[in-house]
């Protein structure tokens, strides 16, 4: 590493969470942190038989050896955090932020209805309402709350001097570059800025500290909610592709079309990328499922990757060949 930040370059459901997974695993960094909104966005993590949901921790959690950390841009739902840290057995290495913002009750009920729900295709989570109260300096902080105390840290003290020390960072985003409040299809977007930039202010870290920006894409196109999306197939074609899927947080149904080489650019000016990872290979070309070796791919699957990088002008050093964390194809320098 010794730090690099993982993002979603179109509309989240990209597969960052086994990218990251994969990386915690291989890496083993000392601190995985997450930065992004809040519990809005999910990753779905298959290891071996277990699978795995999660809305607040990060997903690297996996590596035993990692201190999991969320950092003071995300706003945090307790009973979700608590549930995920009892469920996966994590509470003695668990930390997050005394800044985190604190989604209540209201916020869950200002999501649920209105134009948001209606009109937007908010996930319900109480995201967006939080976040727009921190905006009005009203909103309650993890400082304030007497049952997170106990894991309550200064997280980016606690990054910078892991960094300092030489010791490998893995960062985290959530949802996707288009999904951006700043730079997204606006008003269809998320309730702040979820690029790589914005994902290392949500944990405190600086420009000169980042080494790597891996911004990952799907073989295909998804989005789930409102909002454009170019050269949308009827859920007809979907099918018959075989690209139907389901969001994790929503269950809802998620929209698709081919890949997209004009928001992919975007997303690699935006996020200032340096290497790309494509998730779900295997879907788009089935006789790669489980390939762990790019000689292995067929001619077909190498052509489609190697024309990603002759267009984007960005290496593609992993490549996910199934639903598994190890199910990677992986051609970093190291």
């Amino acid at each position: 590493m010794p730090s690099t930040v993982v993002v979603g370059g179109f509309f989240g459901d990209e597969g960052k969470g086994k990218i990251i997974s994969y990386l915690s695993k291989k890496d083993n960094p000392s601190i995985v942190v997450r930065g992004g909104a809040g519990p809005n966005a999910g990753h779905t993590i298959k290891d071996g038989n277990t699978t795995y949901k999660v809305r607040m921790l990060p997903s690297g959690f996996l590596n035993k050896d990692a201190k999991v950390m969320i950092g003071p841009g995300v706003v945090v739902n307790p009973d979700i955090f608590f549930k995920e840290i009892q469920e996966y057995g994590v509470s003695d290495r668990v930390f997050l932020d005394k800044h985190c913002g604190i989604i209540e009750q209201n916020h869950l009920d200002q999501d649920s209805k209105g134009r948001l729900k209606e009109k937007i295709g908010s996930t319900g989570s109480g995201t967006g309402p939080a976040n727009a109260e921190r905006a009005m300096r009203t909103l309650k902080m993890a400082k304030d709350v007497e049952s997170l105390s106990s894991y309550v840290i200064d997280v980016p003290y606690e990054v910078n001097s892991a960094l300092k020390d030489q010791k490998k960072v893995l960062i985290e985003g959530t949802q996707g570059t288009h999904l951006s409040l700043w730079h997204g299809t606006y008003p269809f977007v998320t309730s702040k800025d979820v690029t790589a930039s914005g994902i290392c202010a949500d944990i405190g870290i600086g420009p000169k500290h980042v080494d790597e920006v891996l911004v990952v894409f799907k073989a295909y196109l998804t989005r789930v909610g409102s909002g454009p999306m170019p050269n949308e197939l009827s859920a007809k074609e979907t099918e018959q592709k075989g690209w139907a899927e389901f969001g994790t947080v929503t269950g809802r149904p998620r929209r698709a079309a081919e890949f997209d080489f004009d928001l992919a650019r975007r997303a690699i000016m935006l996020n200032s990328a340096t290497q790309l990872a494509i998730t779900k290979l295997d879907v788009r070309f089935p006789e790669c499922a489980g390939v762990i070796s790019f000689n292995d791919l067929s001619d077909e699957a190498k052509s489609f990757i190697k024309n990603i990088e002759v267009k984007l002008q960005v290496s593609v050093t992993l490549i996910g060949t199934g639903p598994l964390v190890d199910d990677v194809i992986d051609i970093r320098s190291v």
